[in-house]
């Protein structure tokens, strides 16, 4: 990015991290519709009677596509550790190029917050969701593990860490990367490929970022700690994703036949695995899967206009055009990529360019969906006000000046690592 695209980008997180200091760090979610008992009961109808659930669950898509803000009727604010990892790793990220102690201090207040919401009645560092969340399979309960959500977790207290050397952070990634190695089961589906499972209870598996975040966080690990068995564990698990993906590019939600939709940002977590892992390791089969997986994602996954869309190979009627998540993701993964394809850099000016134009609200905050007729316009930590956040952040300290702040782990200061104040994110 050229200078005045730095310079929007910073009043861009200046504004919003005013907004979320007047907001607060409770939101409603993407799935406030179903994680009340209401609409819990209509989501389990539809995956047991499909015609009967689909009268029941119709009211709560009507109100997702034409009354969004109907969400308090139906569930309550809530905490989220998935976004409080991506805010500590935002605020981390700012700490680092700034020097700015209110930003570390920032991202351990984050940290803090996590340890306290682990999830209960596990002896290792883990986190999930704090709600009931109805699937095809079953309940899940509040407090279940996923291992969706705890790689992000494992990745905040790595950025902290990575800044201030304390062994507090390194013992919550030491017990966070063993609950991934020992409480969440395999299966085999080759030789030496093995699915993991979505959670603790799950034997099954089959849902391919699932499988990829968590050989992202053991190979990170494994790095970290010297641990040849996480090692192993991930290699069967990237070995799976390796295996999964399609002749075109493209990987589907999950191998079950049934869940065999390709959306836009599970792409994205398939593909940023692979690049962290290509990153730590020089893996020549990631760097294969990414080269044919970024082309099917550049192709298939943005519209005419150059800017993300939901779906490829969508599951049902959408009720929205463009989401949130999508861009947050698209940026994300385009900075970790950026200048090996031509076109995905392309498509990162565009999908900005769209954003920084018509996303940001008055307020600070972001919308969340562009509806088929109008906006959703509630703002929701998780969906994806936290990843959007973390991703500008890590744009920002990938342009040109922030390259050159590389110096070695600092104390905290009031300028930027490079020596350049940065008026605009001087909180």
């Amino acid at each position: 990015m050229r200078a005045t695209s730095d310079d929007v980008i910073r009043t861009v997180l200046s504004r919003f991290i005013d907004w979320l200091d007047c907001f607060g760090e409770t939101s409603y979610d993407h799935q406030s519709f179903f994680a009340g008992p209401v609409g819990a009961r209509a989501k389990s109808l539809y995956y047991r009677k499909r015609s009967l659930g689909t009268l029941a669950v119709a009211p709560m898509i009507l109100c997702e596509a034409f009354a969004p803000a109907a969400r308090r009727f139906f569930g309550d604010k809530q905490r989220f550790p998935i976004a409080d990892a991506h805010y500590a790793m935002g605020f981390a990220l700012l700490a680092r190029l700034t020097g700015d102690s209110r930003y570390y201090d920032r991202a351990v207040h984050f940290l803090g917050v996590l340890e306290q919401t682990r999830c209960p009645g596990y002896r290792e560092f883990c986190w999930g969701y704090p709600f009931d969340w109805v699937t095809r399979s079953g309940v899940m309960p509040a407090g279940t593990p996923l291992i969706t959500t705890t790689p992000y977790c494992y990745e905040a207290f790595s950025y902290v860490h990575d800044f201030d050397g304390k062994e507090r952070w390194l013992r919550v990634m030491r017990s966070a990367a063993e609950h991934a190695a020992n409480d969440i089961k395999d299966r085999e589906v080759s030789a030496d490929a093995r699915t993991a499972g979505y959670n603790p209870l799950d034997t099954q598996g089959g849902v391919i970022n699932a499988s990829a975040y968590r050989a992202f966080l053991l190979t990170s690990a494994a790095v970290q700690f010297a641990r040849t068995d996480y090692k192993r564990i991930a290699e069967r698990n990237l070995n799976f994703v390796l295996e999964a993906q399609k002749p075109d590019g493209s990987w589907p939600y999950a191998i079950d036949g049934v869940r065999d939709f390709v959306d836009h940002f599970h792409t994205c977590f398939v593909l940023k695995a692979l690049a962290k892992i290509e990153a730590l390791t020089g893996h020549v089969g990631c760097r294969r899967a990414i080269e044919t997986g970024v082309g099917y994602y550049v192709r298939l996954l943005f519209d005419g206009e150059g800017l993300p869309k939901p779906f490829a190979k969508a599951p049902r009627l959408t009720v929205y055009k463009r989401e949130l998540y999508d861009y947050a993701e698209c940026i994300n993964l385009a900075v970790l990529l950026r200048g090996r394809f031509d076109l995905l850099d392309e498509r990162l000016q565009t999908t900005l360019a769209d954003l920084l134009t018509h996303w940001q609200k008055p307020d600070g905050s972001f919308r969340s969906r562009r509806l088929m007729v109008g906006w959703d316009n509630v703002p929701m930590h998780r969906w994806a006000q936290a990843q959007l956040f973390r991703s500008l952040t890590f744009l920002f300290g990938s342009t040109e000046a922030a390259a050159k702040a590389t110096t070695p782990r600092c104390p905290m200061s009031t300028v930027s690592m490079a020596g350049v104040p940065l008026p605009g994110l001087a909180h």
